[in-house]
């Protein structure tokens, strides 16, 4: 019994400490389990601002055959790549071609000195150094080669990365022994190693043994993509793949046992994948091919070496004819890496073809790939020796995707380190120049040094992403550039807050109209269920009113949740003014657009009213003047004038603030056929607000006293890379076309931005396009100039601006911009970036640009999936609204009302809405409640004492809400002071009366 006992004991911690060792396989399942309780706005799944450790490595990389060119010179023997691509690419030059390092070290060398990078990772020619590929004399010119290559590094303080194999096997061992298919190449490849520990190894402290072997079996034996470029069988690929994890290890022991003791270095592979993610997180299914396909590539290599010693179970279970390890090979593969070397960059996804994907969706989610291998493999130090991406071949220094690849990667590394305490040590940007791309020979560029491989000199010209790597070293991580530290302050007491809806739809017939009837029914007399009018009966009613419409009552409900002080709203022109002009108008549309602005008022809610609201999906305008042309005939502007000039009159003694037309910056979408039919539109648009403007100043303003502007979309432009001035331009030039297009006429000189005129004349003289901006006459830019209240801006995100020529006679053409999305944004479901800062900026930019004038921000907002939790939209309101207060705070913008876009959401649309399309609240009404009342963030005290505010406002809203129930008492209160008053007139009449014979019946016997 003790027996056993000792024996189970025994068991369960040798389990336990094999755990603790090399991990067990199918613990990385647990990085696809997703959190049911994930929070899109978690801070530790956003972009993280932080340093690295400060032993942290940076480094750079290149491949020997991709770089050094001379493939005949100085004795170089030739490589399997030299024939493969001679015969594949028929270009018998094209590798001399490349930025030919052999010959310019110099120029690397001032490459890797600009960096300031601590290591770098290159590669040995074999066949430079042994012509053969069989250990014998070396080649005397390649020896010194890289004998002053390390002495360069190690006088410039940076370590060099040596590695042994890059896929330049030489052909010789191809053509004699047909290559890694046969397995007397490991003892020559040992013998190879061995010479360069004897040769090097007193300064090399960091050995590559071989990159990437999974792509060296796939496409070298498999695909036929690589060198070979044999494409044979599978049963040749994993005997291929046997080999090189042989190779591996016997090199391993060798430098471990012979050179490591005095040498001190250390040795690892580098293994490359690629990561998937399941078609759904939540299907075990979905989850377990997943990791079947990260065990088929990764797992392949990683399993014997950083595991058991063994393949994959799921490799052994599929393919019967997998090489088998005995198990003293199984303990001689096992643990030979002295840290896990991980390869993740493009090589490992193209073709994606050839990618065992098992249905599911390929990711280039570098910190999950981290989480996976961290679980497998039980924590092994982590070196990333090769990462980045790549760009076309035409692209030169600009290399702006490259820049925000590298922004991604680097800063999943980070957030590695530091939220899932993965210990990885260093990175290594691939590549340090551009050079051939194997299966892509020049056709795509990786380099952070640009070269012009039909120059001479082939000088190395840093591009962008060398400038921002450069910085990134410079600094040990991220610093946050354009945020500043959160602001505890609050807006001005008569701040308005507001919330924002699109067009509401009246009810042409009031919804509850049973007061109005005067008829009498009876119900369901002859048991069919129907009312029937009694006939020659006549009641009374009481006059309609504006609670008969059921929308009304709905919105009221709503607002009262909201608490706010202002509310934007949208008038359908097309329901007042059918025919387009004053020929028709339905009054009860113009009451019920009363009776809500009227029953708003009672909830202390201001209005302000936008008289038309186009959309993509609905241009808003009357039939007839659709018919027309819509926004192409100027009589549309004097149509839109005369509905103005209607609203003004029959509802401005209840409105205060106006918008004419919103987003008319936006109509391009519409009008789009060609670029002058979309600025003949825009003109027209501002001749129709400028007029509307002038009726209201003219004959409304002095007994009203409202404020007309209109609604631009104003999101801001940041330079997509800051190293380029095409690009500030290109952000500036958005701004101008987008922004400065309508408000230049507007608050400036009354004509449209010289930015504008300029740019589309200088393309017509390049006979790239024929748009012409419409010219104002004096008396219209008189109209024009000053035609505003304020300015009023719908904000929801910040485009990152390219410069991008374009030919052809579109608006959008003539802007030569190209947007990107940084994926290191947080996002929204319809991909608006989450830029907070990037408010305050356009708020500064208005104010310098227009001069200190009052702006609203009549829109501002982010749609969200989630209808019982809307994280994102918290953080977005709290994040933006922070930005606002710091550019009225600190800036000193004159910013005088916030709206947040918008009440109710609308079906099978983004969801923008506090509200559902069912009227259901969220959680966001909560959050932007807590703002209101506070008038911003406030710190220990309120200028404003929102408490008494709000009791003073909550009895308003109470006096307002109670006003028949409060009459009715007050009716009850007055009768009964009456009735008193009568009681106790009658009691001391009765009383008089009484005193009165009782006096009388004393005096009788006298």
């Amino acid at each position: 019994m003790c027996g056993q006992r000792l024996e189970r004991f025994v068991a369960f911690w040798t389990l336990f400490f094999i755990r603790i060792v090399t991990g067990l396989a199918g613990e990385g399942k647990s990085v696809w389990k997703k959190d049911p309780h994930f929070s899109p706005v978690s801070e530790t799944q956003m972009f993280f601002y932080d340093t690295f450790p400060k032993e942290f490595l940076w480094g750079v990389g290149t491949g020997a055959f991709q770089v050094e060119g001379s493939w005949r010179k100085d004795g170089k023997g030739s490589s399997i790549w030299d024939r493969f691509v001679h015969s594949e690419f028929g270009d018998a030059d094209s590798t001399d071609a490349s930025s030919d390092s052999y010959t310019l070290l110099d120029k690397d060398l001032s490459a890797l000195d600009f960096l300031g990078v601590t290591f770098y990772q290159f590669s040995i020619s074999w066949s430079r150094l042994f012509p053969t590929g069989v250990v014998a004399a070396p080649n005397e010119k390649g020896l010194q080669y890289y004998n002053t290559l390390i002495d360069s590094l190690l006088y410039r303080n940076i370590d060099p990365v040596v590695t042994l194999y890059h896929w330049d096997l030489p052909l010789m061992l191809q053509e004699k022994y047909g290559g890694w298919k046969n397995e007397s190449v490991i003892d020559i490849f040992s013998d190879y190693a061995t010479f360069c520990f004897q040769t090097f190894g007193d300064r090399v402290k960091y050995w590559i043994t071989i990159h990437n072997p999974y792509l060296v079996a796939w496409h070298g034996y498999g695909t036929g993509i690589h060198a070979p470029g044999e494409r044979g069988k599978i049963t040749t690929v994993y005997s291929v793949g046997h080999n090189l994890i042989k190779a591996h290890a016997k090199v391993w022991h060798n430098y471990k046992k012979r050179f490591q003791p005095y040498q001190k270095g250390m040795m690892s592979i580098v293994l490359g994948s690629h990561w998937i993610e399941p078609n759904k997180s939540e299907n075990a299914l979905d989850i377990s091919k997943c990791q079947q396909s990260m065990e088929r590539v990764l797992g392949w290599f990683a399993k014997p070496i950083h595991g058991d010693g063994d393949y994959p179970e799921e490799l052994k279970n599929e393919f019967s004819f997998l090489p088998r390890f005995t198990e003293d090979e199984k303990n001689y593969v096992k643990g030979t890496a002295d840290f896990f070397a991980f390869s993740f960059g493009p090589n490992n996804f193209k073709p994606p073809n050839t990618l065992p994907k098992m249905g599911q969706n390929l990711s280039l989610n570098l910190r999950e790939v981290l989480n996976w291998i961290k679980l497998e493999y039980n924590s092994p130090r982590i070196l990333i020796a090769e990462n980045g991406w790549f760009t076309d071949s035409h692209v030169k220094t600009d290399d702006t995707t490259a820049i925000y690849m590298m922004k991604n990667f680097i800063n999943k590394v980070l957030q590695a380190i530091k939220y899932d305490n993965i210990d990885v040590f260093g990175y290594t940007a691939w590549s340090l120049l551009d050079g051939f791309e194997w299966q892509h020979a020049y056709n795509i560029r990786r380099g952070l040094f640009y070269v012009d491989f039909k120059s001479k000199k082939k000088e190395r010209i840093p591009k962008s992403s060398a400038l921002y790597y450069k910085q990134i070293i410079q600094e040990n991580g991220f610093f946050p550039r354009e945020s500043t530290p959160s602001l505890q302050a609050q807006f001005s007491c008569d701040f308005s807050w507001g919330i924002t809806e699109s067009v509401l739809k009246a009810e042409s017939v009031a919804s509850s109209p049973q007061f109005c009837d005067s008829s009498l029914y009876l119900w369901n007399i002859t048991g069919d269920g129907l009312l029937h009018k009694v006939k020659g009966v006549k009641l009374k009613t009481r006059p309609a009113q504006c609670t008969d419409f059921v929308s009304i009552k709905k919105q009221l409900d709503l607002l009262e949740k909201m608490k706010v002080t202002h509310y934007r709203f949208a008038l359908d022109w097309s329901l007042i003014l059918p025919n387009g002009d004053l020929s028709v108008v339905n009054r009860q549309v113009l009451r019920y657009y009363r009776c809500v602005i009227s029953e708003v008022l009672k909830l202390n809610v201001q209005s302000m009213v936008t008289l038309y609201y186009p959309t993509h999906a609905y241009l808003g305008l009357p039939g007839p003047l659709l018919q027309t042309g819509g926004w192409l005939n100027q009589s549309t502007a004097y149509a839109f004038q005369d509905y103005a000039a209607l609203c003004f009159r029959e509802l401005g003694d209840l409105v205060k603030l106006w918008i004419t037309i919103n987003e008319p910056n936006r109509l391009s979408d519409v009008y789009n056929r060609s670029s002058n039919d979309t600025y003949r539109a825009a003109h027209n648009l501002l001749i129709a607000h400028a007029m509307a403007w002038r009726i209201y100043d003219e004959q409304y303003r002095s007994f009203q006293y409202g404020k007309v502007s209109l609604s631009l979309h104003s999101d801001w432009a940041e330079p997509a890379n800051p190293y380029f001035e095409s690009h500030s331009k290109a952000a500036n030039r958005f701004l101008q076309f987008e922004i400065g297009w309508f408000a230049d006429p507007i608050f400036k000189t009354g004509d449209y931005p010289a930015t504008m005129r300029e740019y589309i004349g200088f393309k017509n003289r390049k006979g790239l396009s024929y748009s012409s901006l419409p010219s104002f006459t004096s008396e219209e830019k008189q109209l024009v100039k000053g035609a505003a209240d304020f300015y009023a801006l719908n904000h929801f995100t910040t485009r990152f601006v390219i410069h991008e020529p374009q030919n052809g006679s579109q608006y959008e053409f003539d802007r030569d911009i190209k947007f990107l999305q940084d994926i290191t944004c947080l996002s929204s479901p319809s991909r608006l970036a989450v830029v907070p800062w990037g408010v305050r900026k356009v708020l500064r930019w208005i104010k310098k640009t227009y001069g200190d004038i009052d702006i609203y921000i009549t829109a501002n907002g982010i749609d969200d999936q989630s209808l019982d939790n809307d994280e994102l939209r918290n953080y977005y309101l709290g994040k933006y609204i922070q930005e606002v207060l710091k550019a009225y705070y600190i800036d000193k913008v004159k910013v005088r009302g916030y709206y947040a876009f918008k009440l109710t959401e609308e079906k099978s649309k983004p969801r923008f809405g506090f509200f559902t399309s069912d009227s259901k609240g969220k959680p966001s009404i909560k959050f932007y409640n807590n703002l209101i009342s506070n008038n911003g963030f406030p710190a220990d005290y309120s200028v404003c004492d929102p408490a008494n505010r709000e009791k003073q406002c909550s009895f308003c809203l109470f006096i307002s809400q109670k006003k028949p129930l409060i009459f009715f008492a007050c009716c009850l209160f007055s009768t009964l002071i009456l009735l008193l008053t009568i009681i106790v007139f009658h009691k001391r009449k009765r009383r008089k009366r009484f005193k009165a014979k009782s006096i009388q019946c004393i005096c009788v016997p006298f």
